[in-house]
């Protein structure tokens, strides 16, 4: 479907041609492209409401600043639609998300215009910092702009970040997007605080005359910028009865203003650019701006999917048959179930109960589920405090993210051998988010640590006695791995069974070759199994549910028995379940042919879960090539 941008937008391929046009012509601009990014999501996919809630804050942003010369850095990227449509990624832009096409999120490797990568919160403060840094360093005068959204401020890196540059002095500009909204409402003080700051009608008052007073200041001798600073600073501390937050960073504190005011915006940042030192500009925005349903309902509407533009009706595929759930309702569920016979269970996530459907458990027992913010390290130890006290805490963070609280599993959590779960969603390839959101790593990095216990369900089943098995561990943390999307069995709500720990299951019985699986994948081996029965083949299968602690037992049986094995993980190669399965074979020197498929050593870039799989071959049909290959049977075509 070819979809024509608006009359000016069909004008602007780079920013230079943006600041071609007229000021006047700006609020026009912003329908264009707001417009236009409609358009496509609707059409195509993709996230949504973040972008539109900054598309006026996009358009000032390349208005007044020479980008890609002065740097914008975004935070996590689902707000940075306009800005690569604006940036020469116009015609390109309906590829976003698709294999092969362009990122969803801004990409070194993609455009000059995107001065850093982002997937993940909380970065863009440190990025700017550093570029403000080594600008300095090398005598080279650039603006540095770090755009952050309010839910990002949580993450305490954020935080860190702020404090590092107020005291540097540097200049930079961070514009803090405040629309009370991540994925899910925000949540905790700062929310609050800035709630109070934005409803404070008397100190905004004062706030416009103190800021036409900055604006003029060079009229009024050297030190009329100082004394007027104080002003307002004392201003802020009396009428909000509290310090700022900010300038208690020394960062100087501008608005909040209205973020989609596209010409006063430009006003304000044209005025910022001669300010020196770090500054901060808070912007109040409504998250999917423009967008009737998109306003009314923010979480749903966060990455929608396909819609109709008109009605607002989210398109579902119409199925024949019943559709087995997917894994983080099946998450969401049990630990409900299981709460209710268990009063020691607790839930935690950080700033993802919709994502991982812990949801669930919030609105069925609020006093017992957690939302931390974009915290991850901190969602961690919180789960340890409250594991050194008798509760089983069960913390729900996606793979990819849980990297970033590696530490805190470490030190707080393995070392004092605490019976923490972890449920590690989105783990492998996940698909349309690409390389920052992919759980590739989690299976290498948790085998290694001492006391824990690494596990994968192959089906719902599965995952509901992993979770009913982690809940009754006691000594030490348990990972239980799943993928993102749906399992297969339709009939999932089964009575709980305990798993002995480290022991896998037999699939299927065999003579020919052993094929080794961890977690849903394993699917693939079945598909690929009965293939290869009807070609004559005998073929075992070997679900290990562990990677930690190995069943032993079963693996002496299979490297008796086989001389050629196939491991399949929907994980790293380097360090992981193939690995594991190999170091076992050389510290009990058996010399079986073994063939690993997982992810490669390479970033993996962005497409669906099973153009993913194909291209990093470990999807069915390449595991059937990988078998008949290490077989050598010339009845069947290679």
């Amino acid at each position: 479907m070819d979809i024509k941008p608006g009359k000016l937008l069909s004008q602007i391929n780079s920013p230079e041609d943006l600041k071609k046009i007229d000021q006047s012509d700006l609020v026009r601009v912003c329908e264009d492209l707001r417009e236009y990014i409609i358009d496509h999501v609707s059409v195509f996919g993709g996230h949504f409401g973040a972008s539109l809630g900054v598309v006026e804050l996009t358009v000032a942003l390349h208005y007044v600043f020479n980008t890609p010369h002065d740097q914008i850095v975004w935070d996590v990227g689902h707000q940075a639609y306009g800005h690569k449509i604006l940036t020469g990624r116009k015609e390109d832009f309906k590829s976003n998300r698709l294999y092969k096409g362009l990122s969803g999120f801004p990409k070194r490797s993609e455009s000059e215009y995107d001065a850093f990568g982002v997937g993940h919160s909380s970065t863009s403060i440190s990025a700017a910092l550093g570029m403000a840094f080594a600008s300095e360093h090398l005598k080279v005068e650039k603006q540095h702009i770090a755009v952050i959204g309010d839910g990002a401020m949580t993450g305490g890196m954020a935080f860190e970040a702020m404090n590092h540059a107020g005291d540097s002095n540097k200049d930079m500009i961070i514009i803090l997007n405040d629309n009370c909204m991540s994925i899910d409402p925000n949540v905790g003080a700062l929310k609050d605080y800035l709630t109070d700051i934005t409803t404070s009608h008397t100190y905004n008052r004062f706030r416009d005359d103190v800021w036409k007073i900055l604006g003029k200041v060079s009229k009024f001798g050297p030190n009329a910028q100082e004394i007027v600073g104080n002003i307002e600073t004392s201003l802020k501390s009396f009428l909000l009865k509290q310090s700022n937050l900010f300038e208690s960073l020394k960062l100087r504190y501008f608005g909040p203003v209205d973020g989609h005011d596209v010409n006063h915006l430009v006003h304000v940042l044209n005025d910022l650019k001669g300010i020196k030192g770090p500054k901060i500009l808070h912007c109040v925005t409504v998250k999917g701006k423009g967008y009737h349903q998109a306003e009314q309902d923010q979480t749903k509407w966060h990455a929608p999917g396909k819609f109709d533009k008109i009605t607002g009706e989210i398109h579902k595929k119409v199925e024949d048959q019943p559709k087995p759930p997917k894994y983080q309702d099946v998450f969401g569920h049990t630990i409900v179930e299981l709460a209710k016979d268990d009063h020691t269970i607790m839930g935690v996530t950080p700033a993802m109960p919709s994502g991982s459907s812990l949801n669930i458990m919030m609105n069925e027992m609020p006093d017992r589920a957690f939302d931390v913010g974009i915290a991850e390290q901190h969602a961690v130890t919180f789960s340890a405090g409250m594991a050194t006290q008798g509760l089983t805490p069960f913390c729900n963070i996606y793979s990819t993210f849980m990297q970033r609280a590696y530490d805190q599993v470490v030190h707080d959590v393995c070392i004092q051998k605490l019976p923490v779960v972890f449920c590690l969603d989105r783990a492998g390839l996940v698909g349309a988010d690409g390389p920052t959101h992919h759980g590739a790593y989690d299976i290498a990095y948790m085998r290694c640590l001492p006391h824990m216990v690494v596990s994968a369900p192959m089906d719902e089943i599965e995952m509901r006695n992993l979770m009913y098995t982690a809940s009754k561990h006691k000594e030490g943390p348990f990972t239980i791995r799943y993928p993102r999307g749906n399992g297969v069995k339709v009939n999932w709500k089964v009575p709980f069974e305990m798993l002995q720990v480290g022991k896998g299951r037999v699939i299927k019985e065999g003579s020919d070759l052993a094929i080794l699986t961890i977690g849903h994948i394993g699917n693939y081996a079945v598909e690929t199994t009965a293939r290869l029965e009807q070609e004559g083949a005998n073929i075992a299968h070997y679900d290990m549910r562990y990677v930690k602690p190995l069943d032993e037992e079963m693996l002496h049986e299979v490297f008796t028995k086989f001389n050629r094995v196939i491991t399949v993980e929907d994980g790293c190669l380097s360090g992981g379940f193939g690995s594991a399965i190999l170091e076992f074979m050389i510290d009990h020197q058996y010399t079986s042919q073994v063939t690993r498929l997982g992810i490669p050593d390479r970033v993996v870039e962005h497409g669906t879960q099973e153009e993913l799989h194909k291209e990093c071959q470990y999807d069915a049909d390449s595991i059937y090539q990988t078998a008949v290959k290490m077989m050598e049977i010339s009845n069947i075509p290679v």
